[in-house]
């Protein structure tokens, strides 16, 4: 099932993805998480949608980010071998953990801006994770058990703000630079953890980033069993699971976006997410 958070009425509501329409569920003003955090199954949300009486064309949607405001945002830096070594750091033995705030985070085709006088905004795209329910030490053989879905992400990096210190939290919570969605697929419609699935960035059409997900250092197990060891996880949260090869950091000459770009990312079997960049 597909589960998104769109505008409706000039309010926030969850919708279910049904063909070519988006259907309301829930109440106006609350988003997909608050369905996730009452305890609202797959099950329970397909039985809302069957007597659901309203709908919004697909093309006509207002997409906003499918979990408006997370308890945590949690970053995996690092998690693919190839973007360690393009980013000249030796591939870690333990996931490298980041913050993002909830004013960095972003919806599908919304226009990510570039900070003034910058010209280091960069792309990431990644396999986010919507974790159903939470717990501290969760164990890694239960870790899946704990997760509602799966999104598209984008962990776009100012890569100035980044380095001008050892820790990355600046470059990484820019407003606006953490586009998720369009949609949240449930855990049932992918292979456990997320595994084996192609992920792919496009920025203009052209292809810049390519990989599979089971190429991951640490998997989504791995992830949520390491992040619980110190804090609680609770429904809602989100993970952004770490970005492969091939951004524009790692490239020579480097390559970042700039106002009028379009940046697309694409994992298989749970969809297409789009951006474009505008000036500050």
């Amino acid at each position: 099932m597909k589960l998104a958070t769109i505008w409706v009425d000039g309010e926030p509501h969850a919708a279910a993805v049904q063909q070519q329409r988006l259907v309301p569920i829930g109440r106006p003003g609350g988003d997909l998480a608050e369905l996730v955090r009452a305890g609202v199954t797959a099950a329970d949300m397909a039985a809302l949608v069957a007597g659901a009486k309203h709908h919004v064309p697909l093309d006509a949607a207002q997409f906003l980010a499918p979990v408006l405001r997370p308890g945590k945002a949690i970053c995996v830096g690092l998690n693919y071998a190839d973007h360690a070594r393009e980013s000249h750091f030796e591939p870690p033995t333990h996931p490298t953990l980041f913050l993002r705030s909830t004013t960095s985070l972003a919806a599908h085709a919304s226009a990510v801006h570039r900070p003034s006088g910058d010209d280091s905004l960069d792309f990431e795209g990644e396999m986010v994770v919507v974790m159903g329910s939470g717990g501290r030490g969760i164990a890694a053989e239960d870790a899946l058990g704990h997760v509602f879905g799966y999104a598209v992400g984008n962990d776009i990096s100012v890569r100035e703000f980044q380095f001008r210190s050892p820790q990355w939290t600046l470059g990484k919570n820019v407003d606006g630079t953490g586009p998720g969605g369009p949609w949240v697929v449930t855990a049932d419609e992918v292979p456990a953890g997320g595994t084996g699935l192609q992920l792919q960035t496009r920025l203009n059409g052209e292809l810049m980033q390519s990989a599979n997900t089971r190429d991951m250092l640490f998997d989504v197990a791995t992830i949520i069993a390491s992040v619980s060891e110190a804090m609680t996880l609770e429904a809602g949260d989100i993970l952004f699971t770490g970005t492969p090869a091939g951004v524009g950091l790692g490239r020579t000459p480097r390559r970042y976006m700039q106002p009028g770009d379009v940046v697309q990312v694409q994992i298989e079997r749970i969809g297409v997410l789009r951006n474009t960049i505008a000036g500050a």
